[in-house]
C-alpha cells in the first residue's frame, strides 16, 4: 500500500515517532526545537495522521495516548522522493541540476552517489546472475 501524501508537520511528526519508537502528542510536541508548535496543532494533526493511517494510538499513559508511526522510514522517503521527481517531470537530471545549480550538491556527493550506483549495478547484476 503507498503511503498518503504527507505535509511538512506530518513528516516531522513522524520523524519524532521514528526517533522514539512511540510517544504521546505532549512528547512529540517536545521533540520539536523552539518555537514548537502549539499542542493543539500537534494534536489535531496527529487526529489527521490517524485517520490517514500514518500513526495508530496503542495504548494509554494515565490520560496520555500514546502513537506509533505505520509508515515506514523508507516509504516515506521514497513517496516523498517519487513526488519530488513527478515535479521535475520524473526524470533524476534535471533535479541533479537543480541542486548543483542551487549549491545543494557538491562534487563530493556526486563522487558518493557514483560509489553507490556502481555497487548497486553490481549487486543487480549478481541477482541477475543467480536468478538464471
Amino acid at each position: 500500500m503507498k503511503p498518503p501524501k504527507l505535509a511538512k508537520l506530518e513528516l516531522r511528526i513522524l520523524e519524532a515517532l521514528w526517533a522514539k519508537g512511540s510517544a504521546s502528542m505532549r512528547e512529540i510536541q517536545q521533540a520539536f526545537p523552539e518555537p514548537r508548535p502549539a499542542y493543539t496543532t500537534i494534536t489535531n494533526t496527529i487526529y489527521r495522521m490517524e485517520a490517514k493511517k500514518a500513526v495508530r494510538r496503542v495504548r494509554k499513559a494515565g490520560n496520555a495516548d500514546i502513537f506509533e508511526p505505520l509508515i515506514a522510514k523508507s516509504a516515506a522517503r521514497e513517496s516523498l522522493l517519487d513526488e519530488i521527481l513527478s515535479f521535475f517531470g520524473g526524470r533524476a537530471q534535471p533535479m541533479m541540476a537543480q541542486l548543483i545549480e542551487s549549491g545543494k550538491l557538491t562534487l563530493e556527493d556526486i563522487r558518493e552517489m557514483e560509489k553507490a550506483a556502481e555497487e548497486a549495478a553490481k549487486q543487480r547484476k549478481a541477482r541477475t546472475r543467480k536468478s538464471k
